[in-house]
């Protein structure tokens, strides 16, 4: 059986891991996400430090909060997936899609171009088993 917690354990444990990437790094970056314990993969399209607090207190999920965006994307690529490093190393990743689709974290725009602005749309932290 599933270990289970309840919402306001769910929150707890969401504030925690929304507090380590305060001020940390997001990557856009090309391809599909290697896993969160492998070395990054794929292009660099856009990096953006994100703000802190990153993401809003936790009912039932994170939101991120200001704006999460970048106004002279890195190189010219289809973005696949998204890499968040706090600066004490902690990583999560996901897959990316245009706004309305069905990615992790979704942005403006899939189709990448160097020196031109993009903006993340929508991103929420959630946890199961509540």
């Amino acid at each position: 059986m599933p270990t289970t917690v309840n919402t306001t354990g769910r929150n707890a444990i969401l504030n925690a891991i929304s507090a380590l990437y305060n001020g940390g790094t997001l990557t856009i970056r090309s391809g599909t996400p290697p896993g969160p314990n492998a070395t990054a993969t794929g292009t660099v399209l856009a990096t953006v430090t994100l703000p802190n607090p990153a993401f809003a207190a936790a009912s039932g999920t994170a939101a991120r909060t200001g704006t999460w965006s970048d106004a002279s994307a890195d190189a010219t690529g289809t973005a696949g997936h998204f890499r968040v490093v706090a600066t004490g190393g902690a990583v999560f990743e996901g897959t990316i899609s245009a706004t309305g689709g069905s990615g992790d974290m979704e942005l403006s725009t899939v189709s990448m171009v160097a020196a031109t602005p993009f903006t993340t749309t929508a991103f929420t932290l959630s946890l199961t088993n509540a």
